[in-house]
Parts: structure tokens; sequence; C-alpha cells
């Protein structure tokens, strides 16, 4: 098997991250979407379109490897199923880049037979993890994967989202659970790329419609 721990990531890889989640995940509509909390916004963000791309794939597991590496845990995971492409992305470029991490995965509900377990993975009581999340808007599955995690006898260090909309949620999480609540980008940073596209797209009419004016001899 060809060994890829050597490649060296570019080191624009957040900005070329931002524009695939940009183009792939964020719409923007004026008459408004409904958000899963019930909540209604201007912009809808699918981050699963890129967390399940496979050009994104190893820019999200280098971002997470960047925030981890010198992290002293054992394992990543979230609940399913937002949380699980990026928990698996982020093992294994972490794996490759020598920091060996094992998955995770907090269930929607326990196991109907068996263990009746809510974890999901080969992770010991009392190790060190971080739990990760597509996207916080109200924080309330981030808080449920945090507190089943810490049921199963888990140290919950960190968490990190993929996205944080900005809207609360990141604070309600840090405020039910006392874990302190990071990410890889926030909505600020998409409508920041959103604005720049606009006024790309209005340049570009305006050079058009110059030229459709222009006298043609």
């Amino acid at each position: 098997m060809q060994d890829f721990s050597h490649q060296i990531m570019d080191e624009d890889y957040k900005k070329e991250l931002l524009d695939i989640l940009y183009t792939k995940s964020f719409r923007y509509d004026e008459a408004g979407f409904t958000l899963a909390s019930g909540k209604k916004s201007n912009y809808y963000v699918d981050v699963k379109k890129t967390a399940l791309s496979s050009v994104a794939m190893e820019l999200i597991g280098y971002a997470y490897f960047q925030k981890l590496k010198l992290a002293p845990i054992d394992a990543i995971g979230g609940m399913t199923l937002g949380a699980d492409p990026i928990a698996y992305a982020a093992a294994l470029v972490c794996t490759l880049r020598g920091k060996y991490l094992d998955v995770f995965i907090v269930r929607k509900e326990a196991k109907g037979h068996g263990t009746q377990a809510w974890i999901e993975g080969d992770v010991k009581p009392d190790a060190n993890v971080v739990v990760v999340e597509d996207v916080i808007t109200t924080g309330g599955s981030t808080v449920k994967a945090v507190q089943k995690a810490k049921e199963a006898g888990l140290n919950v260090l960190r968490v990190i989202a993929l996205l944080d909309r900005e809207e609360g949620g990141a604070a309600n999480i840090e405020k039910e659970t006392g874990v302190k609540v990071d990410s890889i980008f926030t909505m600020s940073d998409l409508l920041e790329v959103h604005k720049k596209k606009q006024e790309e797209e209005e340049k570009e009419k305006k050079k058009q419609q110059a030229l459709k004016e222009k006298p043609v001899f």
C-alpha cells in the first residue's frame, strides 16, 4: 500500500476547503429556508454535501489534524449521521501523520439488543476524546452527544465543529456541558465569501453590459 503520510498539504488548504464548502453546501434565498431547529434563515448550509465529497475529505481531515495534533486524545466521534464522515476523515489523516486516533459513534437511540449501548466503537472508559459535529446551530444534538459520551465514561476535552452558524449554539453547548467549543469555520467566513462572489458577479454583469452598449465599427 502506498504511503501518503509524506504529502505536504498546501498552505492554502483552509481557503480551498472554504471554497468547496461554499460551492457545494451554501445556498442563499430571499424567501428563506426552514432549518432543522425550526428557525427561518435566508441561507442554508448542507454541510454533508461537502463532508461526503471526495475532494473535501482530505482537506477536512487535515484541518482537524491541525487542531488536534498536540491534543492528548485517544479518539474522535460524535452524533451520527452528521459527525460520521468528519470523524472518519480526521482519524484517517491524523493516523497517516503519526497521531493515532480511533473513531466512536454516538447513536441517536440506544442499541435495542445486546449491550444496549449508546456508543459504538473500540473506545474504552477514561479515554480522552473530542466530539465533532458538521454544523452547530442551537447545539442540541451536540449536547446530547457529549452527555452520552460522558455517561459512557469518556473524558470529552473539546467540541470541534466544521461550521458554527454563530446562532448561540456554541455558548449553549459550553453552558450545558462545560466543554469548550471550537470550529474550523464560522458562518461569517461563508458570508464573506458570498459577499465577494456577489461583488464579482455584479462587476462581470457591468462589464458585459458595457460591451453590449459599445458601438461596433
